[in-house]
């Protein structure tokens, strides 16, 4: 730029009164439209917990479990997720089997109608168990598809296993139904997390009742702490395993989680 074009923008900007110039900047502000809120939300999570119970059933052999898992929705309702826990129920049942990882794969649609008292959730998840395995072992890997129906907290959920259950042999067909509640309390910020469920497994003695009550605490920031009480009626013969623990024994239960 040349000095005369300098000189020339000097002059302009001293001919316009300073007070007008500063007035003028909110209107401008205001004329930009507001960015319209995302479809798509996508959220992370971790936690510690004391151990992995599933249907009230260890995972870990009564030690701690790492877990974690992302999920993405959509303002439609669909959404698809993964969530991942370390488990050691495998090599407890069969010592020949390494495999360590639980990671379940998820994908379905929720909504809510009636005002949104109601709310409804179909899809369908894939429990895969990445490890090595002996010849003729039976596969842990489980497909089940769900249904749920909600009023408020409380939830009716019920699962259905086209294929083999969890490694039993023979099992297809199984399924699972679940009832739970989880209520905000007025103090503290506490919810109160109830359950119970029933497992129906494809072969004898192998169904069960599992239970459970609790507290779950938000800290703030993304953090939760959560306390229960677990249980089942599980038949000790047939959910004891090669280290001589029985599953289905009722334990405490305590986890951190961090939501991103």
């Amino acid at each position: 730029m040349t000095v005369l074009r300098h000189t020339a923008a000097a002059l302009l900007a001293c001919s316009v009164p300073s007070f007008l110039l500063f007035t003028a900047m909110p209107a401008a502000a205001q004329s930009q439209p507001e960015a319209e809120p995302s479809a798509h939300t996508f959220t992370a999570n971790v936690a510690v917990a004391t151990e992995y119970r599933y249907r009230g059933l260890m995972q870990t052999n009564r030690r701690p479990a790492i877990q974690g898992g992302f999920d993405y929705s959509h303002a439609s309702g669909f959404y698809l997720g993964n969530w991942n826990s370390s488990i050691s129920w495998l090599g407890d049942s069969n010592p020949e089997v390494s495999a360590p990882i639980e990671m379940d794969f998820y994908g379905g649609y929720k909504n809510t109608f009636g005002g949104g008292d109601w709310s409804y959730d179909i899809g369908v998840l894939q429990y895969y168990y990445p490890g090595d395995y002996p010849a003729n072992y039976t596969r842990p890997y489980t497909t089940e598809v769900y249904a749920g129906l909600g009023y408020g907290p409380v939830t009716l959920k019920y699962s259905y296993a086209p294929t083999n259950l969890f490694g039993f042999a023979d099992s297809k067909h199984s399924w699972y139904i679940d009832l739970s509640a989880n209520v905000p309390l007025n103090f503290w910020d506490l919810r109160l997390n109830t359950h119970v469920g029933y497992q129906k497994v494809q072969i004898a003695n192998a169904s069960y009742v599992d239970w459970k009550i609790g507290l779950t605490k938000d800290l703030g920031k993304g953090f939760a702490l959560a306390v229960a009480y677990i249980d089942t009626n599980a038949d000790k013969t047939v959910y004891t395993n090669a280290k001589g623990r029985y599953m289905g024994r009722g334990t405490a239960w305590a986890s951190l989680t961090k939501t991103f």
